[in-house]
């Protein structure tokens, strides 16, 4: 994995600056606890820390070859089958790592090499000949890059802090970098703070003396899909085999992340197959409770554990719960340490139990695998099968969002934030590929694949990726490959749905893997907590944000909406509207009396 993070200036010697692109670096300590390391030249420093996963002795960066240096983060996971292509058209290696093989394809085929890459990576790469850096990111957007451009050059860095540790950029944000904020639409590109970008998933940012141009190299596309279902179902299978065992592949301890869901088990499963019936570790997620046990609500409902077990069982893996409490949850130190990895806002205890559940892995395994992303490649989440969802003139989970969720935030806020998201929808409309003559149905279930596959899963991705790398662990994403969600994305949505149920192709795909009780689980989203304990935690920091009159967050609240909420009874559902709105607005509170950002 790792954390990157550089300078270019075309005005200045940079190699005057070391202190600056050292502090930029050092930025991405948690990233990159094994090693660190600054290469400078006259007009560019680029700066690494390391994660160690691949070729730990050989891997260190940043690596130079001929004219061309990269800093480099995440897996290539063809990199094997690259670096026998590159050794027969002449290319040498000295070490085992992917970074190298990254870096002489670069050499041989200049930017294109990006298509050839099957991965989560995000890269710079200098190049002595044209004097020119190259800022690439992976298809789906799993690994992080950030950019802001300068009056001669450019700012990169896995995170934002990497940015905001140099003194040419002020942290700043404008009406829609809040709005931005406030929704769970994420633009692709948009960085929040204002002159701040992402280099969007899929695309590439070269920079020169001409200045900054973004080019794509990948995106979904629309193809006639012609197997049916039954080599539907069969060609899912073969690809999740070949992801999963490409997955695999670490130099370190690897484990899976379990939920008992459809995704997490489908992958320890598969995973047990590739590595050899009961090798592979498995790790969960469970709260203190104090009210007698699981009660379901609106999202969920049935409780984790049992299923986790049943599968931990099925494959014999080397299961640990994790079992969190509600001082945990609601520790001030946790909630500053989720703060600094995201360096925004987060999502209150679904981000303090991720950042608490991977610190424990960590102590075992440097690499995990999750499910993320299947609900949105097969189809999961409930809102696809809600025809009113559906069939609204929005984003279909925009109930979640923070702004509609309820009368918290100031009424003018409230309505420049829904403005702002429905523009952002119709322009994430605008980009669907549709087939010609393709039925209503099926071209509105297109729509709403794709909103998934380029807004949403970007917001959970960074979730993933930020709580991870926070504790320095590598979280890989196999439903994420490109390969299947293209193939997915194509198929009907009669074929997704072909067994009246919610990701059929990706059950029928691994049905013979898992228990029955797991095959039958409906869905059933990352668990929160329902201890009515941490909701009074979060009330009472609340109160004391109110006290203070100086608080930033008090010119963005309905203060007397707000009084009323808190005046509630606690209530023992853990989606309970109320708790979802304060802790959201507390993570924002704390974000603008930490970062200060100036107001545009």
């Amino acid at each position: 994995m790792c954390g990157i993070a550089g300078w270019v200036d075309y005005e200045r010697d940079l190699t005057a600056e070391r202190a600056i692109a050292l502090a930029m670096t050092r930025t991405m300590a948690l990233r990159g606890p094994d090693d660190e390391g600054l290469w400078m030249d006259t007009h560019v420093a680029l700066g690494h820390r390391r994660l160690a996963v691949i070729d730990v002795a050989g891997g260190v960066q940043p690596m130079t070859e001929g004219p061309a240096t990269i800093v480099y983060s995440g897996e290539a996971y063809n990199f094997r089958e690259l670096r026998r292509e590159l050794e027969g058209r002449g290319r040498r290696f000295r070490t085992r790592s992917d970074t190298e093989v990254v870096l002489q394809a670069y050499l041989e085929w200049g930017a294109d090499a990006v298509e050839r890459l099957n991965g989560m990576y995000a890269f710079a790469v200098w190049d002595q000949r044209t004097e020119e850096l190259l800022l690439v990111r992976d298809r789906m957007g799993i690994k992080p890059l950030y950019y802001a451009p300068t009056p001669h050059g450019v700012l990169f860095g896995s995170e934002p802090k990497a940015i905001l540790a140099n003194p040419l950029f002020t942290a700043r944000i404008d009406d829609d970098g809040l709005a931005e904020l406030l929704t769970n639409a994420k633009t692709p590109g948009h960085g929040i703070f204002r002159g701040m970008h992402e280099v969007v998933p899929g695309h590439m940012v070269t920079v020169s003396r001409d200045g900054v141009a973004d080019r794509l190299y990948w995106a979904l596309t629309a193809r006639e899909h012609t197997d049916d279902v039954p080599a539907t179902v069969g060609r899912v299978r073969e690809l999740l085999e070949d992801i999963v065992e490409r997955q695999l592949i670490s130099d370190v301890p690897l484990c899976t992340l379990l939920s008992g869901g459809l995704d997490s088990s489908a992958l320890t499963a598969l995973a047990d197959r590739a590595l050899g019936a009961g090798t592979v570790r498995s790790f969960s997620v469970d709260f203190t409770d104090e009210t007698g046990g699981f009660v379901p609500d609106e999202m969920r409902d049935t409780a984790d554990a049992p299923y986790v077990h049943d599968v931990a069982k099925h494959v014999g893996s080397d299961h640990t719960d994790v079992i969190l409490g509600n001082d945990q949850l609601a520790s001030p130190q946790v909630m500053e340490a989720v703060l600094r990895a995201r360096d925004l806002p987060g999502m209150g205890d679904m981000d303090s139990s991720l950042y608490l559940l991977f610190a424990e892995i960590r102590k075992h395994s440097t690499v995990a695998l999750s499910g993320e992303s299947a609900d949105e490649v097969f189809g999961g989440y409930r809102w696809f099968h809600d025809p009113a969802a559906v069939a609204a003139d929005n984003f279909p989970w925009a109930g979640m969002a923070l702004v509609q969720e309820g009368e918290l935030l100031d009424h003018g806020l409230r309505e420049r934030t829904r403005a702002y998201v429905q523009d952002r929808y119709h322009e994430a409309l605008a980009e669907v590929p549709h087939l010609p003559d393709a039925d209503p149905m099926e071209r509105r279930m297109r729509e709403i694949c794709y909103l998934h596959l380029t807004r949403m899963v970007r917001l959970l991705l960074d979730r993933k990726d930020r709580m991870s790398m926070a504790v320095g662990l590598e979280v890989r994403v196999p439903f994420c490959d490109h390969r299947l969600v293209e193939y997915v994305f194509n198929t009907p949505w009669s074929y997704k749905t072909y067994d009246g149920r919610e990701k059929s192709l990706l059950r029928g795909a691994v049905a013979d893997v898992l228990p029955d009780s797991v095959l039958e689980r409906r869905k059933s989203p990352y668990p929160a907590t329902q201890n009515p304990g941490y909701e009074r935690a979060i009330r009472a920091r609340f109160e004391e944000v109110l006290a203070d009159p100086s608080a930033p967050i008090r010119h963005y609240l309905d203060v007397g909406a707000v009084r009323t909420a808190l005046s509630r009874p606690i209530g023992h559902v853990s989606l309970q509207r109320d708790r979802v709105q304060l802790e959201r607005i507390l993570a924002l509170s704390d974000w603008l009396t930490t970062y200060q950002p100036e107001r545009v």
